[in-house]
């Protein structure tokens, strides 16, 4: 093995996920004397120009197949059914994938927990050992357990962003060789192209409203994500309803993410799914308009976070501590957020956190802290020393580093 660690990322997200953009920094932040890293992108994204500006080679390999455990039996038929066919038409990536493998590489990292199917295949053909990032918190079903036990199996060592997924990979029966909680890292944002926030990527919300919504005089609150059901973009609605009852009107929600609704969906969103609409368009069927901005997909979202004064994470996942949350905190920004960790978001001290989703009492925090922008200001500032303390660039990249040297076959 060479003195310098030569180590291939693979990574499915291009720089449009969180777990794509956790990689870049952790690659940014390494000691690059004491390891040469190469990247396969399944998507040409964002992230791609970045890693060659930094001088770290990055291609783009779309024949990556990846597939997760879902919570519908049903759906997981239908979506393995998919990988099944990508990955007989993945061959000639494969054997790409090992010969390189065994020819240049000390390690394989795999960036996320749904390539465990390529890390099983890949095992017995190479002699790298395998390091895996487990970025999600795998719902419960025989599936997740499945994909638990064999991404167990497969690899050497596996890295969790914070102690609930670990929890939740054992519950799930997969047991880790070896195993390192490194939080994800944040930086604050720059504070040149945050002064910009929202005049080059926001344009027109879905709503057609205009694009001057960072100079609204009530309390400006981000979303920073896609829409799905799991992350609960949806309770917005229910939370500006409840303002809306309480006769309160000094909040806006700003939403930078694609919003379009599936046709599964449950009740009036899923009437809207099946029409091509959006949660744009469910926000006006229901009155509600006037409290949100919708801005679409936007290319740097910490321009958008910069105008506005706290974050919102209503997830149907209890996971307050994603990219969009220490990004937030990193920024300075209170984070609202739903779920019982309180590493990050704490009620009172960093944001205010509900254990159960309640729309009244979010609202009435929304109220009491337009009202009190004083008490924003001292949980932002307290949020961003945290982040720095945990999710500090060097450190984490030195902890991912480490791993990287400590993972052995047996």
């Amino acid at each position: 093995m060479s003195t310098v660690l030569r180590v291939l990322c693979l990574d499915i997200e291009g720089g449009f996920g969180g777990s794509s953009r956790s990689l870049f920094e952790s690659i940014r932040h390494m000691d690059r004397s004491a390891v040469s890293v190469e990247i396969w992108c399944r998507r040409d994204g964002p992230v791609v120009p970045r890693y060659r500006a930094l001088g770290v080679a990055c291609r783009v390999v779309p024949a990556m197949a990846h597939y997760s455990a879902l919570p519908r039996f049903s759906r997981n038929l239908v979506a393995l059914a998919g990988f099944v066919r990508r990955f007989a038409a993945s061959r000639a990536f494969r054997r790409e994938l090992a010969a390189e493998t065994n020819a240049r590489f000390d390690r394989v990292h795999f960036n996320h927990e749904a390539l465990f199917l390529l890390a099983r295949w890949l095992r017995p053909r190479t002699r790298a050992p395998f390091i895996a990032h487990v970025r999600t918190n795998l719902l419960p079903g025989p599936f997740a357990r499945w994909q638990a036990r064999t991404l167990a199996r497969a690899t050497d060592a596996l890295a969790f962003i914070t102690r609930n997924e670990v929890a939740t990979f054992r519950a799930h029966g997969g047991r880790p060789r070896l195993a390192r909680i490194i939080h994800n890292i944040a930086t604050a944002p720059d504070a040149g192209a945050a002064g910009q926030a929202g005049k080059s990527d926001a344009g027109k919300s879905d709503a057609g409203k205009s694009d001057d919504w960072e100079n609204d005089a009530r309390l400006r609150i981000a979303c920073l994500s896609n829409y799905s059901y799991a992350r609960g973009l949806d309770r917005l609605l229910d939370i500006a309803e409840e303002l809306r009852a309480q006769g309160q009107a000094d909040a806006l929600f700003v939403v930078a993410g694609r919003m379009a609704l599936t046709r599964s969906l449950p009740g009036l969103l899923g009437e809207i799914g099946r029409r091509g609409g959006t949660l744009a368009d469910a926000a006006e069927a229901r009155g509600l308009g006037g409290y949100f901005r919708f801005l679409g997909h936007v290319e740097n979202p910490d321009r958008v976070l910069a105008q506005c004064a706290a974050l919102i994470k209503p997830t149907r996942e209890a996971n307050p501590w994603g990219r969009d949350v220490i990004e937030a905190l990193a920024a300075g920004r209170a984070v609202l957020s739903c779920g019982t960790d309180a590493t990050f978001v704490e009620s009172g001290v960093t944001g205010y956190l509900q254990d159960e989703f309640d729309a009244a009492a979010m609202a009435r925090e929304v109220a009491r802290l337009a009202g009190d922008r004083e008490a924003l200001r001292r949980m932002g500032e307290t949020g961003r020393a945290r982040v720095a303390r945990l999710c500090d660039g060097p450190s984490r990249a030195r902890d991912l580093l480490d791993l990287w040297r400590e993972a052995v076959r047996p």
